[in-house]
């Protein structure tokens, strides 16, 4: 069986994004279907839609902390507050590995929607060497914040 990194790195390489590539390898964990999964958490790749807002590889990270400690219907409030906590404390983990939490400051604050920058960001080969190294240290992370 292969490992949910794994699987990340082959979703990822299969041309999903970085917040499908992190969440979806979680799906059958949480009864849901990876067809499911890669929809919900299509609109947050590349900092949200190409914005470059919050890492992708982040938010399908706390998408999956959010399934696994997050306030349902039945539950109180401390359910909210604890997975609030653990979300302050991912997002300080990562931003203190790779010296951010945003997508545009991970790439090295080339825009996705200014085409010379979009070319640089292709010869620069960063999808393959930085950004799939974001979803593998995400997919790694949330693994951690699982298992406490």
């Amino acid at each position: 069986m292969k490992s949910k990194c794994e699987q990340a790195m082959e979703y990822f390489s299969s041309g999903f994004n970085c917040a499908q590539s992190v969440l979806t390898p979680f799906s059958a964990d949480y009864g849901l279907s990876e067809e499911h999964c890669l929809k919900i958490a299509c609109a947050f790749g590349a900092g949200m839609g190409r914005q470059q807002h919050t890492c992708g590889a982040i938010t399908g990270a706390l998408m999956v902390l959010g399934l696994h400690y997050g306030k349902g219907k039945m539950d109180d409030n401390a359910k909210k507050l604890d997975t609030y906590e653990k979300t302050r404390a991912f997002f300080k983990a990562f931003g203190e590995k790779h010296g951010s939490t945003g997508c545009l400051e991970l790439l090295d604050g080339l825009r996705m929607d200014n085409p010379a920058d979009m070319k640089k960001i292709e010869e620069l080969d960063l999808h393959n060497t930085r950004c799939a190294k974001l979803v593998n240290d995400a997919v790694e992370l949330v693994q951690e914040y699982l298992t406490h």
